[in-house]
């Protein structure tokens, strides 16, 4: 495991009910930075991936709504679970230690959404997010949402991410 929920919380800042990450699985940098040691600059990451994990407990609170005896995680929470997880590429552009940093995120906008199952409590999600595209601290990713090895959703995701 690279991050676990503690750490998560130190470099997002989402908090509950509206954090969807619960540990960084692993960061996969591009080939051009195998065997380099960071940290790197922000464009240099362009085909880095980050894989995120989220298990849907029972006790979600925005379940309790969507839909009452039949909860489905909604898509827009799917989305925002897959904007989360992009952010965690730029730890390795950080000259400080994660939990020194203040990061400043928003998402920007969302493209070609695909909702292929439904997401229902007790399902462990896998999270991944690579960097397509990067111009200043806008930043493109393509994302997909696993669950035991079978896509769930994807989505195109573009993100303002500022990191002081």
């Amino acid at each position: 495991m690279f991050m676990n929920t503690e750490q998560v919380m130190a470099f997002l800042p989402h908090r509950d009910p509206f954090l969807f990450i619960k540990t960084v699985e692993k960061i996969v940098l591009p080939p051009s930075l195998e065997g380099k040691k960071g940290p790197f600059k922000a464009q240099e990451m362009l085909g880095g991936k980050v894989i995120c994990r989220f298990d849907v407990e029972p006790s979600l609170k925005v379940l309790e709504g969507h839909f009452p005896g039949h909860p489905i995680l909604p898509g827009v929470v799917q989305v925002e679970m897959m904007a989360q997880a992009s952010s965690f590429l730029m730890t390795h552009a950080l000259e400080k230690p994660v939990a020194e940093v203040k990061l400043d995120v928003a998402l920007l906008s969302v493209e070609k959404a695909r909702f292929r199952k439904p997401v229902t409590p007790g399902m462990s999600l896998e999270i991944h997010a690579t960097m397509t595209r990067i111009r200043g601290y806008i930043q493109s990713y393509d994302c997909q949402i696993f669950c035991n090895g079978e896509l769930i959703s994807e989505s195109s995701v573009m993100a303002s991410i500022k990191i002081f």
